[in-house]
């Protein structure tokens, strides 16, 4: 495993992160209000992702240029780890540890987000959920850290507001669940903060929020960086 090496960031240039497995972008638009130059990586064409982008294998592509990047996130696919594939007998690979091998060979600051699901196998996992935030949603998220980089649990507030039926409308005083074949995409948008994406890219999304504060939190932590 490569380790970890201090050096001091330029002044005036933007950190690059690398966003493995994109989708449609909503960690990277968190990552880039917080003041990242973002490329991300995804196997299928992601012509909304709103930044530059590779298609490639994700897995393969860090292990030959991660450490070319200043901070990493990925986010692997969680079919593997939701309920609904798993009620539907629905087989998905299960890329959370070679994605954390690949990202420990690199040498640089990580973060590989999950669902539920995938508590056990991620190590001290953080949890994010829109109430932190302030949005009108719950859409808990967990977030792994590794090579060198390290986040506290942020207190979490109390869910109040009733969740409406999945699939279902979304009432007045509601928040909506936006998985699965959801209904309101244009609320779902406004919700979470991408107007730009799809009913695919919202039913799986990071809300830019979470990113936001998790590469804020990579900036404030490492002045001099912890990147190359």
């Amino acid at each position: 495993m490569t380790q970890p090496t201090r050096i001091r960031r330029v002044p005036g240039r933007r950190p690059r992160l690398l966003d493995l497995f994109c989708c449609q972008g909503g960690a990277a638009k968190g990552y880039t209000d917080a003041g990242f130059d973002v490329t991300g990586i995804d196997i299928a064409p992601q012509p909304r992702y709103p930044f530059r982008f590779v298609q490639a294998d994700a897995i393969a592509f860090v292990l030959d240029h991660g450490a070319e990047f200043d901070f990493i996130h990925a986010s692997p696919p969680c079919q593997h780890d939701t309920e609904c594939q798993r009620i539907q007998n629905n087989t998905h690979p299960d890329l959370i540890g070679p994605t954390r091998a690949a990202l420990e060979m690199t040498g640089r600051p990580w973060v590989m987000e999950n669902v539920r699901g995938a508590v056990p196998k991620l190590h001290a996992p953080v949890m994010l959920c829109g109430q932190m935030f302030r949005l009108a949603n719950y859409r808990h998220r967990y977030f792994e850290t590794g090579g060198g980089f390290h986040l506290d649990q942020p207190g979490h507030p109390a869910h109040l507001v009733p969740q409406a039926k999945m699939g279902r409308p979304v009432p007045a005083g509601h928040y909506g669940q936006f998985v699965g074949n959801f209904s309101g995409v244009p609320l779902a948008r406004e919700v979470l903060g991408v107007p730009w994406m799809n009913r695919d890219g919202i039913r799986e999304c990071i809300p830019p929020a979470y990113t936001r504060w998790l590469g804020s939190a990579w900036l404030a932590c490492g002045a001099d960086g912890l990147a190359a």
